[in-house]
């Protein structure tokens, strides 16, 4: 089919040529009878055999130079340098060099920018991920300084130390995970997790942030096992908690945080729901919360939302083969749910 497809592409693109070779043919069948009608049919015969050969010669090779071409001008766009565009002039016609050339230029001048622009991006890249780390380092200091100079400060002077460094702490972990987004190689381990008790070891790195909003956290269904990779979990965990607490509402009574899990027979999932009790999502903000950079309804009463975190909960739990989905009405709270496929071992 390949082969006719290309055969008819090659009489379309000239169709003029043939046109006059047949008219050619037809003029000199009318002279042939005019002159020798007695040897009319032989003749005749003679020229269709003869035209019919030299119409497959021809098709042949303009087939053949198109490949040529076609695999010359692949190599060209592939690597735009010198050596290939001389190659596709060699095998073009002579009145498309210039157009060649010219494309070459403009394509080599793309690619010296494009080069430099993913330099920039890698010293880009490599500098957040250093300033990252540089971070660290005094946010362990302060850890240690509030573990062991407790006594030295007030109960609350502490407490709001400990909620000021969580938030520095899950600021830079952020920039981290998002710095590593289009990163060729990660380093994910998967392996089975009790989803309920994970949850509870995650929640209390976040407690302070949890006791200063008000927030009381809630469990229910049975422990299920899943499969994932633990610091890309508690990624998504940590930043589904920052996100309910950032909107809470100063008028909100008894925030609440609700893990809750069930098993789907029908798709096989275990699913875990996170659900708060806080303003919710106006139906036309849903479908956009997990895009970059968009807070939506609720960038109107808090300073606090940027759109990051639920965009790089989207890419964490897509990198895990996690199926996300939310559900909210305003007034009633949002729901994140995380669907697990099951993975037999």
């Amino acid at each position: 089919m390949n082969r006719i497809k290309h055969i008819y592409a090659c009489f379309h693109a000239h169709k003029q040529w043939f046109f006059m070779l047949m008219l050619t043919n037809l003029l000199f069948i009318f002279f042939a009878w005019l002159a020798y009608p007695e040897t009319f049919n032989v003749l005749v015969s003679l020229m269709v055999v003869f035209t019919l050969a030299m119409i497959s010669v021809s098709v042949f090779l303009i087939i053949r130079k198109e490949r040529r071409i076609e695999a010359a001008f692949e190599d060209f766009l592939l690597e735009p340098n010198e050596a290939n565009e001389e190659m596709l002039c060699r095998v073009s016609p002579k009145t498309h060099w210039s157009f060649i050339r010219r494309i070459g230029n403009v394509l080599r001048s793309h690619q010296e920018e494009r080069n430099q622009q993913v330099l920039e991006l890698a010293d880009y890249e490599n500098y957040i991920e250093g300033w990252v780390h540089e971070m660290k380092k005094p946010l362990s200091l302060m850890t240690l300084v509030l573990d062991n100079r407790s006594d030295e400060m007030s109960p609350l002077v502490r407490q709001r130390m400990l909620h000021v460094r969580d938030q520095i702490r899950g600021d830079v972990e952020r920039i981290l995970y998002y710095a590593r987004l289009g990163a060729a190689h990660k380093d994910y381990l998967f392996e089975s997790i009790p989803i309920l008790a994970f949850c509870k070891r995650t929640i209390v790195d976040y407690q302070t942030l949890l006791d200063e909003s008000g927030f009381q956290i809630q469990f229910k269904g049975e422990e299920m096992e899943i499969l994932s990779d633990r610091k890309g979990l508690a990624f998504i965990i940590e930043q589904v908690i920052a996100n309910s607490t950032k909107h809470v509402t100063l008028n909100q009574d008894d925030p609440l945080i609700t893990f809750e899990t069930m098993y789907d027979e029908n798709r096989d999932q275990t699913i875990l729901h996170i659900r708060d009790n806080g303003p919710g999502v106006s139906g036309e903000d849903l479908p956009f919360i997990f895009d970059k950079g968009f807070t939506g309804g609720r960038g109107a009463y808090t300073r606090q939302a940027t759109g990051m975190g639920l965009f790089l909960v989207s890419k964490m739990a897509d990198d895990l083969a996690i199926q996300l989905e939310a559900t909210s009405e305003p007034g009633s709270g949002l729901t994140l749910s995380l669907k697990f496929p099951n993975v037999k071992t």
